[in-house]
């Protein structure tokens, strides 16, 4: 199927300023979508009419969440603005308000629980992530370099905002570590024999450390079972594992372990803030191992507690 060259002007643009592959991925959808909802038209002959009847026809006919709109909305104005070079001033549609949620966590019992019913690779995954505050995507991320046995640490590279952080590496993880870092160097030296053996890295990193890219050192934790092409440089290299896999096998140990709520792999991230704070924490602490820029977002834990500042207790606990 041929290539749009409008779309591949898109990407072009989306890789030069950086953007993640995810980003890219979500937004040429929505700009797919607008185009296909006008007819084919080109945007360059729409304006702010066909925006409004696109963004409406998501959230009254759809019924799409206030975040997918939002997301719409902003692919939309990052193609006129950045690719078109004309900004979407009178359009008469703002951001939706997306509701504040208290997040739903696990007890400690029930996060040990359901992490003794996950199998393998998804089992060291799971206590990663609840051991150390993860996001699926940065624990997936994770290379041997960065883990540090003797401080204890592990270290994520450029997640969510481009931030850096360092974490706790919990010391039940560690034997599992060991045995998969064992499994990454036999994966490792078959590729090698086989003239391959380079990880994926970031979009032209490639060119900066070369050959060193084989190094033991720079390979996925938790590598992928085939190699691929480089989605932006175009050489062959072994990625890491999809979020998909441990999605299907983190609902089985959900079912297996008899927990009613509504689990994912996030879930084990709110679930580490609180059981921290549960067990006397500094918020401060807290937020830095989270990565929270202000610790008002690391404060939501507070309410999933039913805790404040002050101590409350229930009226009822108090006679």
């Amino acid at each position: 199927m041929p290539k749009s060259p409008f779309i591949e002007s898109i990407r072009f643009i989306l890789r030069t300023k950086r953007y993640s592959l995810k980003t890219e991925k979500a937004y040429l959808h929505w700009i797919r979508r607008f185009i296909y909802f006008n007819g084919k038209r080109h945007p360059k002959d729409m304006g702010e009419l066909e925006v409004e009847q696109f963004l409406t026809h998501l959230a009254i006919t759809l019924k799409v969440s206030p975040s997918t709109q939002n997301q719409a909305l902003c692919a939309v104005i990052f193609m006129y603005r950045h690719v078109l070079e004309k900004d979407l001033t009178n359009i008469n549609f703002t951001f939706a308000k997306t509701p504040v949620r208290v997040p739903e966590v696990l007890s400690h019992c029930d996060a040990i629980a359901i992490i003794d019913k996950l199998r393998g690779v998804h089992h060291t995954i799971g206590t990663l992530m609840y051991g150390g505050g993860f996001r699926i995507s940065e624990v997936l991320r994770l290379r041997i370099k960065d883990f540090d046995f003797d401080r204890n640490t592990i270290f994520i590279f450029r997640s969510k905002g481009q931030k850096d952080r360092v974490t706790m590496f919990p010391e039940l993880a560690k034997t599992d570590i060991f045995k998969q870092i064992q499994k990454v160097e036999s994966i490792h030296q078959k590729d090698m024999d086989e003239g391959c053996g380079l990880s994926s890295l970031p979009p032209s990193l490639i060119r900066k450390y070369g050959k060193a890219a084989t190094n033991l050192s720079w390979q996925y934790i938790f590598p992928s079972t085939t190699r691929c092409v480089h989605p932006y440089d175009g050489y062959i290299c072994r990625h890491h594992l999809h979020q998909t896999g441990f999605r299907k096998g983190l609902k089985k140990a959900v079912q297996e372990a008899g927990v009613l709520k509504r689990v994912t792999s996030h879930t084990f991230r709110h679930s580490f803030a609180t059981r921290l704070l549960e067990t006397g924490h500094d918020i401060r602490v807290v937020q830095e191992l989270l990565g929270h820029d202000d610790v008002k977002t690391t404060q939501i834990y507070t309410h999933v507690l039913g805790k404040h500042k002050s101590g409350a207790i229930s009226p009822m606990d108090s006679r």
